[in-house]
């Protein structure tokens, strides 16, 4: 961001990024967590997931109103109204990561008394670990305005729905080989979309990230495997 002749639009410009990246560590914290209560079963992990969203949700509620405040005030152009514009579509996209996050932790909790198959969870941690990274590298690039890192986080999108087919097809395969397993994997097949979509959102920031940065748009057809 450029030095402004009023200081305390730097002020309030620099506040909002603040909120963001706060917003970004929730985010993150609330995926790493929701997988490991999904993979322990553990309710107290899943259940302070489920309680850090309303936090999350007020800080993308006053992202909203302190961007409005600066559109109204200042009237931006350009540059700085692109980065005002950025903060809300990012402020957007991280309050749904809470929101999958939390539907993940949620889930969790219903699914203690069912039957368990180990081998099933691995593929969702391992799609976790890939949304978690793709996360954690989108939100150093918009920090940074890095647009080649957020290129390659868009690229990368088609990796983690490769991973998703993958879970979804050893999913059917344990339910076919024992009907005890159907309830258990198909709680997992709803977690695995969660990931995906998860995974969506890290692909919005990127683009975002390339917007604020170059004021130009990424392609609307993300890169797909044939």
């Amino acid at each position: 961001m450029s030095d402004h002749i009023v200081k305390s639009y730097d002020d309030e410009l620099q506040a909002l990024g603040r909120k963001i990246a706060e917003m970004g560590g929730l985010a993150e914290k609330m995926l790493t967590d929701a997988t490991e209560a999904l993979s322990t079963l553990n309710a107290e992990v899943a259940r302070s997931v489920v309680a850090t969203d309303p936090r999350l949700d007020a800080l993308h509620r006053e992202v909203e109103d302190a961007a409005v405040l600066i559109i109204a005030r200042r009237q931006p152009m350009a540059v700085d109204l692109r980065e005002i514009v950025a903060a809300i579509r990012v402020a957007g996209d991280l309050e749904r990561v809470g929101d999958l996050a939390k539907n993940i932790a949620r889930r969790s909790l219903k699914i203690g008394g069912e039957a368990r198959v180990q081998r099933a969870v691995v593929g969702i941690r391992a799609m976790a670990e890939f949304a978690g990274a793709q996360l954690k590298d989108v939100l150093d690039a918009y920090a940074q305005r890095d647009v080649e890192s957020a290129r390659s986080v868009w690229r990368r999108d088609q990796d983690l729905d490769a991973l998703e087919d993958s879970v979804f097809r050893d999913l059917l395969t344990f339910m076919m080989e024992d009907p005890r397993n159907i309830t258990f994997c198909t709680h997992l097949l709803f977690c695995s979309k969660n990931i995906e979509r998860i995974g969506d959102h890290a692909t919005n920031i990127a683009e975002t990230v390339v917007f604020v940065a170059t004021g130009e748009n990424l392609p609307a057809d993300r890169p797909k495997l044939a």
